[in-house]
């Protein structure tokens, strides 16, 4: 049996050491809302980053995560904090044994003042269309 696992590590910075002792709370309160879920979904682990001034919220799964749970913390901290500007990370999902279309990947970006998102791609989406894009599309031949 194959177990599959989507992998990132990523860096949020809040601002102040004291916006990210407060996102702590906030993840502790969401994960507890995740708990709640049936099933709670895989999230992610969060820790404030030190070398970094203390500004810095370093996300990353443990075994594997959940990309959503991230695009949510996230604009839960621009609301809470007021950020601004463009935020992004990128994922791989992965296999433990070799399975067709068991691998592939996707980024995120938002846009923390507006709270939404700016462009987004999941690998094997694209995939499929270009594969079966007419011929003289971008990408294909």
């Amino acid at each position: 049996m194959a177990d599959f696992f989507t992998h990132f590590s990523c860096l949020l910075d809040v601002g102040t050491p004291k916006n990210a002792a407060r996102a702590l709370d906030l993840y502790n309160r969401m994960m507890e809302e995740n708990a709640a879920e049936d099933p709670p979904s895989e999230a992610f682990l969060l820790s404030i980053q030190p070398e970094h001034g203390g500004t810095q919220l370093w996300i990353r799964d443990d075994t594997t995560g959940d990309p959503q749970a991230v695009i949510d913390f996230v604009l839960r901290c621009a609301k809470e904090f007021g950020l601004s500007g463009r935020w992004g990370f990128q994922w791989a999902n992965t296999c433990s044994r070799p399975r067709v279309n068991a691998f592939g990947g996707g980024a995120h970006v938002l846009d923390l003042g507006r709270r939404k998102t700016v462009a987004w791609v999941a690998t094997n989406g694209w995939l499929d269309r270009t594969i079966s894009a007419r011929p003289g599309k971008r990408g294909a031949r």
